[in-house]
Order: C-alpha cells, then structure tokens, then sequence
C-alpha cells in the first residue's frame, strides 16, 4: 500500500483529484482482503490492485463518475458467485465492501498522507477513521492519541480514537459504531513487518535473502564485523555490530517485529533468545532441535521468562517442510512467519471431498450473473 500513498502525495502536490477504492469488508473467498488499496487518477490509469477483474473493472467506471459528476464518498457491495469470479480468474464465493473516496478538495488530506508515509517508515503508528454513514468526514489519531479532523460528534472520535489505539501495533482495522448508530471505518498505519535476525551465518543470511523477497524489511544482528556487513547483507535495512543482547535491546522491537534467533551457539542463542523474550516482539523464533530448545527454555525460566511468554515462542522455529539446507529452512521460517501476520496455521489449502461436493452441485447449476448493490 506504500505505493498508493506514494503516488497520493505526488498528485496532492500537483493539486490533482483522485479516488481511492479500500477493501473494508469481506466475506467468504473473495480476491483480496481488508485494506487492499487502488488508486485512480482522473485519466483512468491506477496503482495498486483490489483483485483485478469484474471488481477493479467496475471500480474504475464508479471512480470516473464520481470525480466527473463531483459526488462524495460511497460504499458499495460486490457479490461475487463462482461463475463471474471464475471467468476473470478471481477466487470465488464472497462479497466485498468498497469505500470509493474521492480526493479533491481536501486540503487536510496531504497532511494525512505524510504522515501515513511517515508510519511506513518507522516513524510512529497512525490511524485514518472515516464516517460511513450519517454523514461525513474522517479523524486522523497518532499512536499518543493526539488526533486532526472530526468525526462530527464527540462519542463517535473517542470511540475512533479507543479502537485505533488498540489496533495500531499490528497495523489492523476494524468497524466501529457509535452511540447514535453511526459506521466508522477505522485502519491503521505502521512500520513494515520487519524481521529482526540474531545471527549473521548461512541460515541467517538465506533467511535474510528469502525475507527481502517477501517484502519485509530486515535487521540483521551480530557481534563479527566479517559476518554482519553490507557487502555480505548489501539490501539489509540496518546492520547492528554489538554482542546479541545489548544489540537486540538497541532496537524498538513492537508486535510488528519478527525476531528469529540463529547464532553460532548454544550460550548464544540463550543470551539473544531471553533478550527477545522480554521485548515487545510479537513473534520471536528459535533456530534448533528440540533438545536444544528445552535446555534454553529451562535456563530462561530460570531467569524469570514467565510461563505465557515462553509458550509464545515458535522453537523450533517454522513450519514442519523436513527442509534441511540452509535455502530449505529459510522458506519453512518466513512461510510461518506469513501464516502468523496473517493469522493462519500454515496447513494445506488441499480441497477435500466437502468442496470436491460443492464443485459437483456448482457444475450443474445454470450461470448466474454478478451482482452490485448498495452496501448496507
């Protein structure tokens, strides 16, 4: 999404009006999830995806008429059935709540977008409450709880200003109601997931280069000069040369960071494993056997890791892929490193009898067509 506010920034400077399509709501299979953005200028041409498809498609027609006729912010609902879905190459079965906002005329809006950008790269969280109903206007709430803008009522900005505080560490978003029945859609703005890395050997460095490739932003964290440097780790987005502990407490680590502990050492891997535990890190791996991860645990509970953390960490770290090289158990820990930030559990997606069933019924079944309504 960094992209889209990018661009934003470029054409609020230019005074030039926009729309910009979010996903805000979901339900069953649907092609993208909450908080997928598309960005449409008034020539037609887009950044960002919403899926692709029948979807994007008559998005871009909305988004035209909305900047062409001046109309306000509006929320729609595509149904999609397997047919239509499966004709444009889209998953099938859901439907999807669209807010299509245009952007001109907004003068506070550059304001929010440089600071949306200014969350992305690592400066603070932030939050963008926008009214749905009984009217209109958005609330802009910073991770201190300081806010810009209005949502026209007092109940309705604490209620934004409550669920933003609570979201922002993971960078979700949430529908919240207010005492008088108003919709607010409220989402929220971080650092990228960052992945943090205690240990700068072959694991360290084929988990770096799979990570980089996902798209996370990566530190890397060793106490040789030879193993952590920037012509070994040359796209790293920052490069700690301390002893594990001291260099892992250096770092801001918030539940958005993903610490995975891979040195070259059993006492070690205790320093920088028990330094991670007592951070904010919302996930923190560790690189080993089993047997390994037992005699740690044990002189961790020996210094006072509490019980619930201890069963927060993933040791030994990823999913069970049997890899055995350096490559193979990189792609088992940033695979469950995914499955985490997107709060599944890494099994197969495998289609059993029940959806083999389903198909069967679907195939007999003459083609529907797809459907847009007014989102209630």
């Amino acid at each position: 999404m960094e992209r889209v506010f990018d661009e934003a920034e470029k054409l609020l400077g230019k005074g030039e009006p926009f729309v910009l399509a979010t996903v805000v709501r979901t339900k069953g299979s649907t092609p993208q999830k909450p908080g997928a953005k598309l960005l449409i200028r008034r020539d037609g041409s887009t950044v960002g995806t919403l899926g692709g498809g029948c979807v994007e498609a008559d998005i871009w027609a909305e988004a035209r008429t909305i900047l062409d006729e001046n109309l306000g912010l509006q929320l729609r609902r595509f149904v999609l059935n397997e047919e239509i879905a499966a004709k444009d190459g889209l998953v099938c079965g859901g439907n999807m709540d669209i807010l299509i906002d245009p952007i001109a005329d907004q003068p506070e809006m550059e304001d929010y977008v440089h600071e949306i950008l200014a969350a992305y790269h690592g400066q603070g969280d932030r939050a963008l409450a926008t009214l749905t109903s009984q009217g209109s206007g958005k609330l802009f709430i910073r991770a201190d709880g300081s806010t810009v803008g209005s949502l026209g009522a007092p109940d309705r900005d604490a209620k934004a200003v409550e669920a933003a505080i609570e979201l922002m560490p993971k960078g979700r978003e949430r529908w919240v109601e207010s005492a008088d029945g108003a919709s607010i859609y409220v989402e929220t703005f971080t650092n990228p997931t960052t992945v943090v890395i205690a240990g700068g050997g072959h694991v360290g460095k084929a988990i770096y280069t799979m990570a980089k490739f996902v798209g996370f932003k990566v530190i890397i964290v060793d106490d040789r000069p030879q193993f952590a440097n920037e012509e070994r780790f040359p796209d790293a987005d920052e490069i700690v040369i301390d002893d594990f502990d001291k260099g892992l407490r250096s770092l801001n680590l918030t539940p958005n960071c993903y610490v995975i502990v891979a040195t070259r050492g059993h006492k070690l891997d205790d320093v920088a494993l028990a330094e991670a535990a007592r951070s904010n890190a919302g996930y923190v791996g560790l690189l080993g056997s089993r047997r390994k991860a037992v005699m740690i645990f044990r002189d961790l509970l020996r210094q006072g890791i509490s019980e619930e953390r201890m069963r927060q960490i993933h040791a030994p770290v990823g999913l069970d892929l049997g890899g055995r090289t350096p490559d193979e158990i990189a792609v088992s820990i940033v695979a469950e490193i995914v499955a985490i930030k997107h709060g599944r559990h890494g099994g197969s997606m495998t289609l059993d009898q029940k959806f083999l069933d389903k198909a069967k019924q679907l195939a007999s079944r003459p083609k529907p067509r797809q459907k847009v309504q007014a989102a209630l």
